[in-house]
């Protein structure tokens, strides 16, 4: 089912050929059509921008091209019916598009008995790697865990909704000198804990890892005894692999419990599965002369990147005692991802201290022909940070960086205080269930609906409101729907099969242009990677929804029929949304 946009495109792209093939070459760039979402609605629905841009070129009033482009424009043939009701020239030339409520009507019926609601599927099926969460061993997911965990699962399930092949990613740091000092002192003080005869949780082995390095750096025997375990660790040394297997399992089984909360579903895949790549790949680049020695160490240097001296920043691939680090294993991952994975695009969600990093990464994979940016679509989704009350890094008020899972915990607690003030019958059980998809809910939509790029303050008190552009909002418009339902009390599905909508009232018509627009909606996110997009989206779609139940009644109207299927058009629309961004609906609240 192609987006009215994409059929907008297709005529007027027609249209500028037709009017202006004489006077442009036949290969100009304009003859494509710039069709946008009108930010007006009293002056149409679409807009076509091309006026200006052709008026400087044939040497016409950009009014006069206008004029010629609209003259231009195809009829359609469909039983008289037309796409476009109207054509308008406004201003200096723009061309305000009205689309024909009659044929809204059908492509709002046709969305509603649509599974994926509008959606065309891919020309082709796409291969996508999302890396995102990407905690470390041995550390708890903290807060700023949060932007990279929900941004990237938004991605992520985005990506499988529009038809794509989706490899979700935990890039997880599970190697490295850390290991060899914590393997060394838990074989002191813990040995069981590394055989797996004694129970060992995260808190504990955070301690164990801080009093690990304090003795690191201040006892030389326990320093060499460390590095050793690295060395045996590295060598695949059965005895230092299982000890640590156990410490990465005690890690992982803290991450998995707030992975469910979040309804989070990764493929870990950690530094570790890149390790034995490392030395292959140091040789490979040299081997393409992309090798320079410097103070001791392999580097690649790379052009357009410098110092603040002006001199040119070096990318490290092997450091002057023999090691590796972030940028090997990056280097080793892209290249995996690229020749064994036979990826189309890969998509990393870090914070946006990590740009300058990504920027070097990606251009010397493409130097040493790992990547061919005209083939593969590598993109680096940079966030902000999450602020306190105080505008600054958020914090407890001891001072630590505030943990993920006591965050999302107090979140469900106040979502509870709420819901139970809301609906004090509620039996225990359900009163959890919804207050943790209330708060959960909330905590992700606050984080989304902000500009990934920027900072957000993070608020429990403006996130749970029930006005303005939240979770709850949105969901309360979902609920509303569902009660229309249970008031009219028809089988939806017989209506469906048996009825259309009709639209005639204006808040129809502006309903139901929205909701046909959700493909478009999609697309921006897709070749933009912005949450914030879909939640604008969903924000106008609440808002148009409680316009349309103010100003026309559903039930025991004459029209009864036509807008029950409108509300069920709008409750699937939010729902799909919401789940793409990683949201679930309640049915009550």
């Amino acid at each position: 089912m192609e987006t009215i946009i994409q059929v907008l495109h297709q005529k007027f792209d027609a249209a500028l050929k037709k009017a202006f093939h004489a006077e442009l070459p036949q290969d100009s760039e304009l003859f494509c059509s710039e069709i946008t979402q009108s930010t007006q609605p009293q002056f149409g629905h679409y807009q076509c921008n091309n006026a200006l841009k052709i008026a400087k070129e044939v040497k016409k009033s950009p009014r006069d091209v206008a004029a010629l482009i609209v003259q231009s424009i195809e009829k359609d043939g469909d039983n008289g019916k037309q796409m476009i009701s109207k054509l308008e020239i406004a201003g200096p030339g723009f061309i305000n598009i009205t689309i024909d409520s009659a044929f809204l009507s059908k492509q709002a019926t046709e969305i509603l008995r649509d599974k994926r609601l509008g959606v065309p599927l891919p020309a082709r099926k796409e291969k996508v790697i999302v890396e995102y969460s990407s905690p470390n061993i041995a550390k708890e997911l903290h807060v700023g865990h949060l932007r990279s965990t929900i941004i990237g699962d938004a991605l992520a399930r985005l990506f499988e909704f529009l038809g794509h092949d989706v490899l979700r990613l935990n890039h997880i740091g599970d190697w490295g000198t850390q290991f060899g000092m914590l393997i060394a002192y838990m074989q002191d003080v813990a040995p069981e804990a590394l055989t797996g005869t004694m129970d060992a949780d995260l808190p504990q082995l955070m301690q164990w890892y801080k009093e690990s390095k304090k003795r690191f750096d201040e006892d030389p025997e326990f320093k060499k005894r460390s590095q050793l375990q690295v060395v045996k660790l590295q060598g695949g040394d059965p005895i230092s692999l299982k000890a640590w297997q156990a410490i990465c399992a005690i890690s992982r089984k803290a991450f998995s419990e707030i992975y469910q909360i979040l309804d989070v579903h990764l493929v870990e895949r950690g530094e570790s599965f890149y390790n034995p790549f490392l030395a292959e790949i140091v040789k490979e680049l040299d081997q393409k002369g992309l090798i320079t020695v410097s103070d001791g160490a392999k580097c690649i240097f790379l052009e357009g990147f410098a110092n603040r001296d002006g001199t040119i920043l070096p990318m490290i691939v092997q450091k002057s005692d023999g090691g590796y680090n972030y940028d090997t294993t990056d280097m080793a991952a892209i290249r995996h991802r690229i020749q064994v994975e036979k990826v189309d695009r890969i998509i990393y969600v870090t914070d946006a201290g990590q740009s300058l990093h990504f920027a070097m990464l990606f251009k010397a994979a493409e130097k040493a022909g790992y990547y061919d940016p005209k083939k593969i679509h590598v993109d680096h989704v940079p966030f902000g940070v999450v602020l306190g009350a105080d505008g600054k890094k958020f914090k407890t008020r001891s001072g630590e960086t505030e943990k993920l899972v006591d965050l999302l915990l107090e979140a469900i607690r106040q979502a509870k205080q709420i819901m139970s003030e809301r609906m004090p019958d509620l039996e225990e059980n359900e009163l959890n269930r919804l207050s943790q998809i209330l708060g959960i809910d909330a905590v992700k939509y606050a984080d989304l609906s902000c500009h990934r790029v920027k900072d957000y303050l993070f608020s429990y008190e403006r996130m749970l409101k029930f006005e303005g552009n939240t979770a709850a909002f949105l969901l309360y418009a979902f609920v509303r729907i569902q009660g229309i339902k249970r008031k009219v009390g028809l089988e939806i599905e017989e209506v469906i099969k048996s009825h259309e909508i009709v639209l005639e009232h204006p808040s129809e018509i502006a309903l139901a242009i929205h909701l046909r627009q959700f493909a478009e909606t999609l697309d921006g996110m897709s070749r933009e990677l912005l949450p914030n997009r879909l939640c604008d989206y969903l924000y106008a779609l609440a808002e148009k929804f409680h316009a349309f139940f103010r100003d026309c009644r559903v039930e025991g109207s004459p029209e009864e029929k036509s807008r029950l299927l409108l509300c069920e058009a709008t409750g699937r629309m939010l729902e799909k949304g919401l789940s793409i961004l990683g949201l679930k609906t309640l049915d009550r609240m």
